[in-house]
């Protein structure tokens, strides 16, 4: 079954562009130039991902994501202008999973929405690949079935970016993982773009807060400087 994708942008053309380049790979498109309409969609539509603009003409794509992450946890795409750093990290810290920054090729924003759909396929199956479907460790328990995560007995909720990320980390404890690798694996992309530190420096900032882990002297995700992040076994 085609995937339904939410595209939210006031540009016009970018958002008929960007419908015309995801209709060629057969997904099913709901395109609105406003928020008031994407968020009536969003209400009555079952949607797998959706890919919004920060600004909009009545309600910003901050608030629609922030909305989005109290009832749903479909990947989310944000889009910002290139030189508002500020607008990325806000995106990533309100739940969305990536973003893309305008001017984009429309063919990357496509590989993008191919990642995050077969991530959060994957993470959501209920078809076991393999038997190691739960970790426990430290009072953090991951469950990659029902995609649970619960830490000393208190459900953490995280969004599929989140979720990969510390699955990834405590699948690998003891050992260093670097920037590139984490993105590679959970963003599914052989290319390591400029930005992709970034991105997922913000994700494990988030990941703390959630976690209630210092960033300074942290019980579960460390910092190796220059190289990666670890989780002690």
């Amino acid at each position: 079954m085609a995937a339904n994708i939410l595209i939210v942008d006031d540009e016009k053309a970018i958002a008929d562009l960007v419908e015309v380049y995801l209709k060629n790979e057969n997904y099913h498109i709901f395109k609105f130039y406003n928020g008031k309409d994407a968020l009536n969609c969003i209400e009555n539509e079952k949607l797998d991902l959706a890919i919004l603009d920060v600004m909009l003409p009545d309600i910003d794509g901050f608030s629609i994501c922030q909305q989005i992450r109290e009832m749903y946890n479909f990947p989310v795409i944000m889009l910002t202008a290139k030189e508002e750093e500020m607008d990325k990290i806000t995106g990533l810290t309100l739940g969305a999973d990536d973003y893309v920054t305008k001017p984009f090729q429309p063919l990357e924003l496509v590989a993008r929405v191919k990642a995050q759909l077969r991530r959060f396929t994957q993470y959501n199956s209920s078809n076991p690949l393999r038997e190691d479907r739960q970790i426990e460790f430290a009072g953090l328990v991951i469950n990659k079935d029902n995609h649970e995560c619960t830490l000393n007995g208190r459900p953490l909720a995280l969004t599929p970016t989140e979720f990969s990320i510390l699955w990834e980390l405590a699948s690998n404890r003891g050992r260093v993982v670097s920037s590139e690798e984490l993105f590679r694996k959970v963003w599914g992309e052989e290319k390591y773009f400029g930005n992709s530190n970034n991105t997922v420096m913000v994700h494990i900032r988030h990941l703390r807060e959630k976690m209630h882990d210092n960033a300074e002297h942290p019980k579960y995700i460390k910092t190796v400087w220059g190289v990666g992040y670890k989780i002690e076994k």
